[in-house]
């Protein structure tokens, strides 16, 4: 009964993941890319997809979305319970735009490699 009612909240997150991401694609592409952490190719797939392949994809059993906070750095600025947390929220929003940005030229890289 427990897995039941995790599968479903896994359910109900890809769901509405895909159905943010799709909002944001459709308003502005690049940026979505950029705050959902994918390409611009993967935006676009998510974009054109309809009403019933977005049911069926979160329908699976596996989290579609993942944290991309996967420095301790990070966590701890954000979780930072220092008087200033407007200078940490930014410095962190900082160290997570480089890490798009070197996962973004990467990408580009490999690419230009095959």
């Amino acid at each position: 009964m427990k897995s039941e009612r995790l599968l479903d909240e896994i359910r109900e997150t890809n769901l509405s993941y895909l159905l943010l991401a799709q909002q944001l694609i459709r308003e502005d592409k690049k940026e979505a890319a950029f705050r959902l952490g994918i390409s611009e190719e993967v935006a676009a797939l998510i974009a054109q997809l309809t009403t019933s392949q977005a049911l069926r994809i979160a329908s699976g059993s596996m989290l579609m979305c993942r944290f991309r906070f996967d420095d301790e750095v990070v966590w701890n600025l954000l979780t930072s319970h220092s008087k200033d947390r407007s200078a940490s929220g930014i410095h962190a929003s900082i160290l997570m735009a480089s890490k798009a940005l070197e996962v973004t030229s990467d990408d580009l890289t490999e690419s230009k490699a095959v």
